[in-house]
């Protein structure tokens, strides 16, 4: 096993550590970790915890990953943090575990790009290709669908979720469920319209594209009821794939209400 672990870092012998990982100096490993194979561990990282992380992820220095969870109900229970592969962690970077009020675990997918100083809290799922732009930061209970985009210093309350390809502006405030495909701004996050940058970028049709706005007008109409929009949507395009996602996310149960736009800027 062809592993480069620097001797003033601290690996604990029952760590598990797989090929072609490397450890900088003053780096801690605690006994219950488990690294991938083909890992860069930067200087001083503490890794720590119940924590599993895949193959090909680099780790920037002063992170800390796997550390106790900031739950004023947490009692030591056992917890644990899985992340996938090809994330990388630039300084400062701290994710934590779950906790027995919550799903005892916290999960990171693959090939997210987390900046410096943020922040993924106790018990959250966070999915693929995501983007944590500098400080920002995630309360415990959060789900990040894949492909989302957090600007810098944003910050998104306990128990919400970001829908798919969803973009949080820089400074952003998130108290709500965020409808997959959309874009939230504002310090008290309100819906813009659609992430037509990353929605092109990530190769949308134009008649995808016109697809979604139509839809997301029609759901946030001043017209009647959302219970009434949401049917006629469920009705009009219930054959649509792309859609199918917008309808699960709001068919599923939350303990937030959706963001909304304002609707003195309403497209």
């Amino acid at each position: 096993m062809n592993t480069n672990i620097h001797d003033s870092s601290f690996v604990h012998k029952e760590a598990n550590i797989d090929e072609n990982v490397s450890v900088g100096p003053f780096s801690v490993i605690g006994p219950n970790v488990k690294i991938g194979k083909n890992c860069i561990i930067h200087s001083h990282v503490v890794i720590d915890g119940y924590t599993t992380i895949g193959a090909g992820n680099e780790i920037y220095p002063f992170c800390v990953i796997g550390s106790t969870p900031q739950h004023m109900k947490y009692n030591g229970e056992i917890s644990e943090l899985i992340i996938g592969d090809y994330n990388i962690m630039r300084e400062h970077v701290t994710i934590h575990p779950g906790t027995e009020v919550g799903i005892k675990k916290t999960i990171v997918g693959n090939n997210g790009f987390f900046m410096v100083g943020s922040h993924v809290a106790h018990d959250c799922i966070v999915g693929n290709n995501v983007v944590f732009v500098n400080n920002a930061v995630i309360g415990g209970h959060v789900e990040i669908a894949d492909f989302v985009y957090l600007g810098g210093h944003s910050a998104v309350h306990q128990f919400c979720r970001i829908g798919k390809h969803a973009i949080i502006g820089a400074g952003t405030t998130i108290d709500g469920d965020v409808i997959p495909f959309s874009s939230v701004v504002g310090s008290r996050g309100f819906l813009s319209g659609l992430n037509l940058v990353g929605l092109k970028r990530r190769s949308f049709s134009k008649e995808e594209i016109k697809t979604l706005r139509n839809v997301y007008r029609l759901l946030f109409a001043p017209e009647g009821t959302f219970v009434e929009r949401l049917s006629e949507v469920k009705e009009a395009y219930k054959e649509n794939l792309i859609i199918k996602d917008i309808l699960e996310f709001l068919s599923n149960n939350s303990n937030r209400p959706l963001v909304q736009p304002r609707m003195d800027r309403f497209q």
